[in-house]
């Protein structure tokens, strides 16, 4: 994508509707037990795959739906992941 285009919209809608459902539908269900795995949803079939890490989600979401989009998210998180680091500075 270049700098002057916006976010591409099928990308912006699977957020929104990954998100929602999520909300909606899996929240209640999955974060009093599960918090801190991982759940792949295909938005359009409301199917998900949940695991211990993201990349299983993920690649048991594919296997079973292969052409299909994911909204991965990490349950109890707002975040699926977070980048953090350590740097110093030498004068």
């Amino acid at each position: 994508m270049s700098s002057n285009q916006g976010p591409d919209p099928k990308r912006s809608r699977l957020v929104e509707r990954g998100q929602r459902f999520y909300d909606e539908t899996l929240k209640s269900k999955l974060e009093p037990s599960d918090v801190g795995r991982f759940v792949a949803i295909e938005p359009e079939s409301q199917r998900y795959f949940l695991d211990d890490n993201g990349t299983a989600a993920l690649i048991a979401a594919h296997e079973a739906m292969p052409g299909h989009l994911f909204y991965l998210v990490r349950v109890g998180y707002g975040a699926a992941d977070t980048v953090s680091g350590y740097g110093s500075r030498v004068r």
